[in-house]
Protein backbone atom coordinates (compact mmCIF):
# COMPACT_ATOMS: atom_id res chain seq x y z
CA UNK A 1 0.00 0.00 0.00
CA UNK A 2 1.25 3.50 -0.83
CA UNK A 3 0.96 6.52 1.38
CA UNK A 4 -0.57 9.66 -0.22
CA UNK A 5 1.01 9.27 -3.71
CA UNK A 6 4.52 9.99 -2.42
CA UNK A 7 6.00 6.65 -3.34
CA UNK A 8 6.50 5.86 0.33
CA UNK A 9 5.03 2.55 1.42
CA UNK A 10 3.72 1.40 4.78
CA UNK A 11 6.98 -0.57 5.03
CA UNK A 12 8.93 2.68 4.69
CA UNK A 13 6.73 4.26 7.38
CA UNK A 14 7.41 1.43 9.84
CA UNK A 15 11.06 0.95 8.89
CA UNK A 16 13.34 0.58 11.89
CA UNK A 17 10.54 0.16 14.41
CA UNK A 18 11.04 -3.60 14.57
CA UNK A 19 14.78 -3.18 15.25
CA UNK A 20 15.97 -4.77 18.49
CA UNK A 21 17.71 -2.02 20.43
CA UNK A 22 19.98 -2.69 23.39
CA UNK A 23 18.54 -1.88 26.79
CA UNK A 24 19.52 1.42 28.36
CA UNK A 25 21.18 1.01 31.76
CA UNK A 26 20.23 3.22 34.67
CA UNK A 27 21.50 4.12 38.11
CA UNK A 28 19.65 4.94 41.35
CA UNK A 29 18.63 8.60 41.62
CA UNK A 30 19.61 10.27 44.91
CA UNK A 31 17.69 13.56 44.69
CA UNK A 32 14.27 15.00 43.88
CA UNK A 33 12.73 17.49 41.48
CA UNK A 34 15.52 18.35 39.07
CA UNK A 35 15.91 18.24 35.31
CA UNK A 36 18.53 16.39 33.28
CA UNK A 37 19.40 17.47 29.74
CA UNK A 38 21.47 15.23 27.45
CA UNK A 39 22.55 16.30 23.93
CA UNK A 40 23.86 14.16 21.09
CA UNK A 41 25.13 16.85 18.67
CA UNK A 42 26.31 14.27 16.12
CA UNK A 43 23.24 12.04 15.85
CA UNK A 44 22.96 10.14 12.56
CA UNK A 45 20.51 7.75 10.96
CA UNK A 46 19.53 6.68 7.44
CA UNK A 47 16.47 7.66 5.38
CA UNK A 48 14.60 4.38 4.83
CA UNK A 49 13.62 5.30 1.27
CA UNK A 50 16.69 7.01 -0.19
CA UNK A 51 19.39 5.38 1.92
CA UNK A 52 20.93 8.83 2.45
CA UNK A 53 22.22 9.83 5.88
CA UNK A 54 20.27 12.12 8.17
CA UNK A 55 22.24 14.31 10.57
CA UNK A 56 20.94 16.17 13.57
CA UNK A 57 21.05 17.07 17.22
CA UNK A 58 19.09 14.78 19.52
CA UNK A 59 18.19 16.36 22.86
CA UNK A 60 16.76 14.40 25.78
CA UNK A 61 15.25 16.27 28.74
CA UNK A 62 13.67 14.49 31.67
CA UNK A 63 12.88 14.67 35.37
CA UNK A 64 13.91 11.40 36.98
CA UNK A 65 11.96 9.52 39.60
CA UNK A 66 14.04 6.63 40.93
CA UNK A 67 16.32 5.94 37.94
CA UNK A 68 18.69 8.08 35.87
CA UNK A 69 20.10 7.26 32.43
CA UNK A 70 23.61 5.82 32.41
CA UNK A 71 25.31 7.86 29.68
CA UNK A 72 27.71 5.27 28.21
CA UNK A 73 24.80 2.87 27.80
CA UNK A 74 22.72 5.66 26.23
CA UNK A 75 25.55 6.44 23.80
CA UNK A 76 25.74 2.78 22.74
CA UNK A 77 21.96 2.72 22.34
CA UNK A 78 22.03 5.83 20.11
CA UNK A 79 24.83 4.31 17.97
CA UNK A 80 22.29 1.72 16.81
CA UNK A 81 20.52 4.41 14.80
CA UNK A 82 23.65 5.19 12.77
CA UNK A 83 23.04 2.62 10.05
CA UNK A 84 19.32 2.14 10.62
CA UNK A 85 16.72 3.14 8.04
CA UNK A 86 14.12 5.02 10.09
CA UNK A 87 12.07 8.20 9.69
CA UNK A 88 12.99 11.20 11.82
CA UNK A 89 9.53 11.27 13.39
CA UNK A 90 9.92 7.64 14.43
CA UNK A 91 13.34 8.31 15.95
CA UNK A 92 12.06 10.89 18.45
CA UNK A 93 9.13 8.68 19.45
CA UNK A 94 11.15 5.44 19.68
CA UNK A 95 13.88 7.09 21.78
CA UNK A 96 11.21 8.58 24.05
CA UNK A 97 9.50 5.20 24.48
CA UNK A 98 12.81 3.53 25.37
CA UNK A 99 13.78 6.33 27.82
CA UNK A 100 10.40 6.03 29.54
CA UNK A 101 10.72 2.24 29.68
CA UNK A 102 14.19 2.48 31.25
CA UNK A 103 13.60 5.28 33.77
CA UNK A 104 9.86 5.85 34.38
CA UNK A 105 10.46 9.62 34.58
CA UNK A 106 8.08 12.24 35.93
CA UNK A 107 8.18 13.73 32.42
CA UNK A 108 10.44 13.48 29.39
CA UNK A 109 10.95 15.30 26.10
CA UNK A 110 12.97 14.04 23.14
CA UNK A 111 13.70 16.58 20.42
CA UNK A 112 15.32 15.73 17.10
CA UNK A 113 16.58 18.83 15.28
CA UNK A 114 17.59 17.47 11.88
CA UNK A 115 19.79 19.20 9.31
CA UNK A 116 18.18 20.41 6.09
CA UNK A 117 17.74 17.95 3.26
CA UNK A 118 16.49 19.36 -0.02
CA UNK A 119 16.28 22.76 1.66
CA UNK A 120 13.86 21.61 4.38
CA UNK A 121 14.84 21.06 7.98
CA UNK A 122 12.78 19.08 10.46
CA UNK A 123 12.33 19.39 14.21
CA UNK A 124 10.43 16.56 15.88
CA UNK A 125 9.46 16.77 19.56
CA UNK A 126 7.96 13.81 21.43
CA UNK A 127 6.72 14.24 25.00
CA UNK A 128 5.78 12.07 27.96
CA UNK A 129 3.26 11.89 29.46
CA UNK A 130 1.24 11.87 26.27
CA UNK A 131 -2.36 12.70 27.30
CA UNK A 132 -4.03 15.28 25.08
CA UNK A 133 -4.42 17.81 27.87
CA UNK A 134 -0.84 17.42 29.11
CA UNK A 135 1.47 20.36 28.49
CA UNK A 136 5.19 19.71 27.97
CA UNK A 137 7.70 21.69 29.99
CA UNK A 138 8.90 24.94 28.43
CA UNK A 139 12.10 24.86 26.43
Amino acid sequence: MRTQNTGYTDDHAASGLDHVFPSIDTWQNQFQAYEILVDDPEFTSICPKTGLPDFGVLTIRYMPREQCLELKSLKEYLFHYRNLGIFQENIANQVLNDIVKATDPVWAVVKGDFRPRGGISTVVTATYPRPEDSKPPRS
